[in-house]
């Protein structure tokens, strides 16, 4: 490889959470038909890792009331098998924060409609998982090591998410190395993957870049890192540029960079959520746009096994879908073109440089060397 070119992989495994992580957020109940058709549509478009939803308490978390039925309705759907979509080749993700949670997906797993992987989560901040799950950290490894082993027991997959890696919206800075040991013992304990989650837009380029390098020294295998990025001051893929020079290869996103914290408002009623956002505004917080992440990957040649065009279009529906400006802006000004447009060509170029003698490419006048001789001055 040049040394005038970045070194990255050459081949990505994109992943969708939209329909779980991207809704979440939102103060408007989706309804259970427009979920289960972006889920479908995900799936259409080539994402085969696709999070659909939540099996937590619907009582803090309304938005996912009809979990069971997108599940059942998905695992039924008529779309996806007139498509000749495999289901060996697709993977469904539940989020399932607490031991009640895992115990819901065993069975849906054991009725035949149940997700093929579960997720829980850490924060190496303490503050900030008690905030989240309720529970010291050493109670909840103990839980999850527990889940992990009877959700193997029916062939459901684990993964183990670390959080406030590069800072906590609680307690503030925290340390690499420590998330580095909590990947560890995800992995000593079963996890089969690891979420590497900036949960609230505190990860700058070159600590997203320090972090992976240390990761991938430390845990060599690409399959077992996902890395998952929050956008709340711009950096998104600038973070996926520098994830992907430290040799990450499986990224998560969401249509229009939806997704933040679980709301507390939906349809106008308060509902528990999670309490006070981190955010001043929450409505300016997301995630890592898919849309605009799988655009990049493709200019940069990066194969991702995803209609690209289609996803545009899906991330155009989600707009109305959800009734405002989301954050893509690839949706807006697409693909780079590939082929002359010549609809935008002004007349006259042909002539003038005919009439200036000027051959057709010319670019330099004709009296000038073939090549630059210009060199910097010494200093």
């Amino acid at each position: 490889m040049s040394h005038h070119e970045l070194s990255y992989p050459k081949k990505v495994q994109v992943n969708d959470i939209t329909v779980r992580d991207g809704f979440q957020h939102e103060e408007i109940f989706i309804p259970t038909d427009a979920k289960l058709y972006y889920a479908e549509e995900l799936i259409l478009c080539g994402i085969r890792h696709v999070e659909v939803t939540n099996f937590g308490n619907p009582a803090l978390m309304p938005q996912f009331k009809d979990a069971d039925e997108v599940m059942k309705r998905l695992r039924d759907s008529k779309r996806l098998s007139r498509a000749g979509i495999n289901w060996n080749d697709i993977t469904l993700t539940v989020i399932t924060i607490r031991e009640r949670s895992v115990d819901r997906a065993i069975a849906a797993r054991k009725e035949g409609w149940g997700p093929d992987r579960i997720l829980m989560m850490v924060s190496t901040d303490e503050e900030h998982h008690f905030a989240n799950s309720g529970t010291t950290l050493p109670d909840y490894w103990a839980e999850a090591k527990r889940c992990i082993e009877k959700a193997k027991d029916v062939g459901i997959k684990m993964c183990g998410t670390v959080s406030t890696i590069w800072g906590s919206p609680i307690s503030g800075p925290t340390q690499l190395e420590e998330a580095v040991e909590f990947t560890k013992r995800w992995l000593e304990i079963g996890a089969a993957d690891i979420e590497h989650a900036d949960h609230d837009g505190s990860a700058p380029p070159n600590q997203v870049y320090k972090y992976f390098s240390m990761i991938m020294s430390e845990l060599p295998d690409p399959s077992l890192h996902i890395a998952h990025f929050h956008v709340t001051r711009g950096w998104g893929t600038a973070n996926v540029l520098a994830a992907l020079q430290a040799g990450i290869e499986i990224f998560e996103g969401t249509l229009g960079g939806l997704g933040g914290q679980p709301a507390n408002f939906i349809d106008r009623v308060p509902v528990g959520g999670t309490g006070e956002y981190y955010y001043i505004d929450p409505n300016v917080v997301g995630l890592q746009n898919i849309e605009d992440m799988v655009v990049m990957m493709d200019e940069m040649g990066i194969e991702t096994g995803i209609d690209v065009d289609r996803l545009l279009n899906l991330g155009k529906l989600m707009e109305k879908t959800i009734g405002r400006r989301l954050r893509s802006e690839a949706i807006l000004n697409r693909r780079i073109p590939k082929t002359p447009r010549e609809e935008y060509k002004r007349k006259g170029l042909v002539a003038l440089k005919q009439k200036l003698g000027e051959a057709p490419g010319q670019k330099f006048p004709a009296d000038w060397p073939e090549k630059s001789g210009y060199k910097l001055p010494s200093k």
